[in-house]
C-alpha cells in the first residue's frame, strides 16, 4: 500500500516504514505529524484518486530529527569588472517516518 501526500508545496510518494525527507516542520524530535492532504491511496485491489484530495484519510508519521541540508553556492560574477559575490544557503529539513496510512 502506498499514498501520495502533499507537503510543503511538494508531492511524496510513501508507504509504511519509508523515512521521507520535508522541508523543517514546526514539531519537536518524537511528536506524531498528520499529512491530511493526501491526493492518492492506492494498494492490490483499488486505487483511490483525490479531486484535489482524498477526504477523511491521513497519513500519520513520527519526526525523526531535524537538520541542515548540504550547503548550496550562489556566484554572481560580472566579467572584466572585477566584480565577484559569493553566497550561501542551506535549508532547514526535518526527517520522517510514515508509521501509518489511511
Amino acid at each position: 500500500m502506498f499514498a501520495i501526500v502533499e507537503s510543503g508545496g511538494k508531492q511524496y510518494k510513501v508507504s509504511k516504514g519509508d523515512i521521507i525527507e520535508v522541508d523543517r516542520e514546526g514539531l519537536e524530535t518524537g511528536e506524531t505529524i498528520k499529512f491530511d492532504k493526501v491526493l492518492l491511496i492506492s494498494d492490490k485491489k483499488d486505487t483511490q484518486i483525490g479531486k484535489p484530495f482524498i477526504e477523511n484519510s491521513i497519513v500519520e508519521g513520527k519526526i525523526k530529527e531535524h537538520y541542515r541540508d548540504k550547503k548550496i553556492s550562489i556566484i554572481k560574477f560580472k566579467r572584466r569588472k572585477h566584480y565577484s559575490r559569493i553566497a550561501g544557503h542551506r535549508q532547514n529539513m526535518t526527517r520522517i517516518e510514515i508509521t501509518k496510512i489511511g
